[in-house]
């Protein structure tokens, strides 16, 4: 049965996927660049720039892993071996369901996941069509703790970071020269951590096994790159003679819009090796399946075409539709500057490049938000807007049941239309 639509069950794959990933980059993107636009530290225009350049380089380098996981990691498929179409019928009814609620997210403006209606929905599909024992709920069980475990170690990650930034540089007497002091080193971190997220990662999915030698030579070669490229920056930022507190501070925040254009890079190949991944699993399964023949034990390839699709299609998003999610996670939560989005935005970056190298589908979303609040809450519980938060967490809560919902409805329309 497959192979007798097996064309148009592709083209319906990569439509519903495509308009899907629009709202993944109106949303899920949107969320991550938020911090950067809403603090002001860089343009929209530098913001296009570093999300099409690294969103395809995370897709690329960092991803397969988690796409993987997504295809066979969550249900049971070896007992779909001898009907691939219900197989195809239910990941072509996830991207259907993942369409519709994130389009709805973003219209209402609310930051939810891509990850949880992506999970949400292949758990709602296996457990309709297969019952709960074919759902390898050991699995299951390890990706719904990292939604819980991600955002408490990015709050802590960034609670921690912004108490250093004020210990060393904000409450010093002279807040100025200690940020052009350290910001060298803050520099070489972010080198740091994006090599490890995307040349070491990508080096090893294009076959060049390094031993550990290569991998911190890498490593550091990337952070020193980094940080003499930022430095030179850093030079061209003076402060005026007699000048006052204030305008030093002010200074500062310049400082750290510099370490933000680097750290926004850092976030956005996270973003595209985990959110994006997990957006083009269900796309990449239908192409594999329906080019082996229906075969659903074949060792399963992700076409690198499926994964510029998905790339492509979060960009015209993040361009088309993304402002209404940067405006609550940008401002919203808490008032963000340039100092305080860095705390926030490299705390993220870490802990969603720890979890895809683990190839655990976190959420970039929720990993953000909780940065977010933990430089919030170094500030002071008063810092924080309650009612957006808890408005946030509500929307991810009925993500999951609104993933699974869509998934039924749609694969019961594809089993009338195309035949059990």
């Amino acid at each position: 049965m497959t192979m007798d639509h097996g064309t148009l069950f592709i083209l319906l794959a990569c439509l519903f996927g495509l308009i899907m990933t629009w709202g993944v980059g109106a949303n899920d993107l949107a969320n991550v660049m938020s911090t950067s636009i809403g603090s002001n530290s860089i343009t929209i225009r530098q913001a296009i720039v570093i999300a099409i350049i690294f969103e395809f380089l995370g897709a690329f380098l960092g991803g397969m892993q988690v796409s993987d996981t997504i295809r066979h990691g969550i249900i049971n498929t070896d007992v779909l071996v001898n009907r691939p179409e219900l197989f195809v019928y239910g990941m072509i009814s996830v991207l259907m369901a993942a369409m519709t609620w994130m389009t709805l997210a973003s219209y209402l403006g609310l930051p939810v996941s891509i990850t949880h209606t992506i999970v949400g929905a292949i758990v709602g599909f296996g457990a309709i069509l297969l019952g709960i024992d074919a759902i390898q709920w050991h699995k299951v069980r390890i990706i719904v703790l990292s939604w819980v475990t991600s955002p408490m170690l990015a709050a802590i990650f960034a609670y921690l970071l912004f108490v250093l930034v004020q210990w060393t540089i904000l409450a010093r007497d002279m807040p100025f020269r200690a940020a052009k002091q350290l910001a060298p080193l803050y520099l070489f971190l972010i080198g740091i951590a994006m090599s490890f997220a995307s040349i070491v990662k990508g080096l090893a999915h294009l076959g060049f096994h390094l031993s550990l030698f290569d991998n911190i030579a890498i490593a550091v070669g990337t952070g020193l790159l980094i940080m003499i490229s930022g430095g030179l920056l850093v030079r061209r930022i003076y402060l005026v003679p007699d000048a006052t507190r204030h305008q030093q501070f002010e200074q500062v925040e310049r400082v750290f819009s510099v370490l933000m254009l680097f750290t926004a890079a850092a976030m956005v190949f996270a973003h595209g090796s985990n959110d994006v991944a997990i957006a083009v699993g269900p796309i990449a399964a239908v192409v594999d399946v329906v080019q082996s023949g229906g075969n659903l034990l074949a060792d399963p390839k992700i076409p690198y075409w499926t994964v510029a699709l998905g790339a492509g299609g979060v960009i015209i998003g993040l361009l088309t539709y993304g402002r209404n999610v940067i405006e609550t996670v940008g401002n919203s939560i808490t008032l963000l500057t340039p100092s305080r989005a860095f705390a926030a935005t490299l705390s993220a970056a870490f802990t969603v490049v720890i979890a895809t190298s683990a190839g655990i589908p976190v959420s970039a979303t929720q990993t953000l938000v909780g940065a977010v609040l933990g430089v919030g809450l170094a500030r002071g519980i008063g810092a924080l807007n309650l009612s957006v938060i808890r408005n946030i967490f509500m929307s991810w809560v009925i993500t999951i049941p609104a993933g699974a919902l869509c998934t039924m409805g749609y694969f019961y329309l594809f089993r009338l239309a195309f035949g059990k």
